[in-house]
């Protein structure tokens, strides 16, 4: 009897154990994944590439939110400053739009002084690795591998590290205006809303671009 309870009592030692190590392990690797998400968003990595790429975000009737303006702005500055000698602009509609996010990116930059010409909207896409996925296509057919991504602070590590996997150079100038980075509740909840699709992508290699993450 008292064997039996001892080795019963063993078990539940170490089963406490192994929860316990694994609660660890995930903590760690949650914080970590948050560390690195909030440092990739302080890079702005000015590395002349072969485009500017412009991650998509909600318009209106062809008139981009606040935060897909903030990124163009960005982008339209890259472009400016000679970083790239082309902008992408990515993102398809939702039912009912008569633009796609990439046509109303593409309208907005030409009017903000980038010509015509110089920018390739990439419409097929519902989220940023599907978005990535096209782009990659659209610039090795033109024999571009780099990207120079503009997009929110905490959005950079995962858009990076999707545009690497899909076979891409890529470095990141993210916005430093616009909703994204208003407030430090804006700042924390972007923080932790990418930790979280980081950690689904890097298990998954799925998306997690979900409403009310990233693609505003």
């Amino acid at each position: 009897m008292s064997t039996g309870l001892g080795f019963g009592g063993t078990i539940a030692r170490w089963l406490r154990r192994g929860i316990a190590g694994a609660l660890i392990v995930s903590a760690v690797l949650v914080c970590g994944a948050a560390f690195r998400v909030w440092q990739v968003a302080r890079i702005d990595n000015f590395t002349p590439a072969g485009a500017v790429l412009v991650l998509g975000a909600a318009q209106y009737n062809g008139v981009p939110s606040s935060v897909f303006a903030a990124r163009l702005d960005r982008g339209a500055e890259l472009f400016k400053d000679g970083v790239a000698p082309l902008v992408v602009t990515v993102g398809g509609k939702q039912p009912g739009d008569v633009y796609t996010e990439a046509e109303a990116g593409k309208n907005y930059l030409v009017s903000h002084g980038v010509p015509a010409d110089r920018v390739i909207p990439v419409s097929e896409g519902s989220d940023t690795l599907e978005s990535i996925d096209r782009v990659a296509d659209e610039l090795h057919a033109r024999g571009v591998n780099s990207v120079v991504i503009s997009s929110d602070p905490w959005h950079s590590l995962r858009a990076r590290t999707m545009a690497r996997d899909a076979g891409l150079e890529a470095w990141t100038a993210p916005t430093r205006t616009g909703p994204a980075v208003y407030t430090r509740d804006s700042q924390l909840h972007g923080i932790v809303r990418e930790t979280g699709a980081l950690l689904w992508y890097q298990l998954t290699h799925f998306s997690a671009d979900f409403p009310d993450v990233v693609d505003q």
